[in-house]
């Protein structure tokens, strides 16, 4: 079992610029994680300064109880027992499958070696592609090879810097799914760096969002869907539009589209301005519905429309409907909103009423 990893203060700079600023996070033996965010918000150099590539200003980095760099030190990355995927793979071309695995564990003897080899194989499902190319393979395989690459010398953290980020949506997330199952196999600690949110929640067991450099919140998929710390996160994790209101109790949040109950984690006053966080979700399609909204545009997705819904006192929404409810723009529908609980913010001074 690997060990924990420890992010505590960390600061980084290049070239004179603050990329990454005052980070902390742990991450639990065996736990999988990622940082997500958008591109240049600083996830990669904070993978970086962790694989040793960087060197922090401020804040050190723990694995287990070793500090493996700190503002004062920094340990070489082949001293960290720290495994990298890139994005471009870089598998030796001129070598076999068995000889790309093996390259790390080259200091082992020759049994030793070809039974982790053979372990790994059998891991991944490539045992019969042992003696071909990497350029036999699909894309996929390849995918498998360079991650069973990094795992072979049993490192103690595992950092993937996007490597799906040139497959397909559908595909990103299936290969999410089967390389956090391999991980988690071999019980490796691993932290991948992605821009997608449906590939980090199909990988992870926690989630970072980072932007501008910041962490703004280290958590599992669920409470970052439905409890986010700040708006950038509420923005950023799913899709949504901010509604305006005003708190009437700790239950009930009074809005154009009427009152809306349930548990508010926020603690605002009676009175307060507010902003609710309507997801398509939230929003059902009731052709019953006395409330009635304009379809302002629609997109179709397959399995479902996504409908931009515009209501008579300006307020909009977003909202799912199966693919056989399909309305026309300017055609008016019923809905109902169904919220457990209620996301809210205090009032901002810019419009985020307006559904991207």
């Amino acid at each position: 079992m690997s060990e924990n990893l420890t992010i505590d203060n960390l600061c980084v700079d290049l070239r004179g610029q603050r990329i990454v600023d005052q980070i902390s996070f742990n991450m639990m033996a065996g736990q999988i994680g990622s940082l997500l965010g958008p591109s240049g918000c600083g996830k990669t150099t904070l993978l970086r300064t962790i694989a040793g590539f960087e060197k922090p200003a401020k804040g050190s980095i723990h694995i287990g109880p070793r500090c493996i760099a700190d503002e004062s030190r920094s340990l070489a990355p082949e001293q960290r027992q720290v495994g990298m995927v890139f994005q471009d793979l870089a598998l030796f071309p001129h070598l076999t499958i068995e000889g790309n695995v093996e390259f790390g564990i080259r200091h082992l003897s020759s049994k030793k070696r070809s039974a982790r080899v053979k372990e790994l194989l059998e891991l991944v499902g490539l045992s019969n592609y042992r003696k071909n190319f990497p350029h036999e393979l699909s894309g996929g395989q390849q995918q498998r090879v360079a991650l069973i690459r990094a795992m072979a010398p049993s490192p103690k953290l595992l950092l993937l810097d996007e490597p799906f980020s040139g497959q397909d949506t559908e595909r990103r997330e299936q290969l999410a799914r089967e390389v956090s199952k391999i991980l988690r196999q071999d019980g490796i600690t691993a932290l991948l760096v992605t821009h997608d949110q449906f590939e980090a929640f199909a990988f992870s067991d926690m989630i970072g969002v980072v932007n501008e450099g910041h962490l703004h919140q280290w958590d599992d998929a669920f409470n970052l869907y439905h409890q986010p710390s700040d708006r950038f996160v509420a923005n950023f994790i799913g899709q949504g539009v901010f509604l305006p209101g005003s708190v009437l109790n700790d239950k009930r949040i009074e809005t154009e589209l009427g009152i809306m109950s349930g548990d508010i984690f926020n603690n605002l006053a009676p009175g307060s301005k507010v902003e609710l966080l309507v997801r398509p979700d939230d929003v059902l399609h009731d052709d019953d519905s006395p409330k009635k909204a304009t379809i302002e545009s629609s997109s179709f997705r397959g399995a479902d429309h996504l409908y931009t819904l515009i209501f008579p006192g300006g307020a909009k929404v977003l909202c799912l409907a199966p693919s056989h409810h399909n309305h026309k723009v300017g055609e008016q529908i019923g809905v109902k909103l169904d919220l457990d609980h209620l996301v809210v913010f205090p009032e901002s001074s810019h419009d985020s009423a307006t559904p991207e």
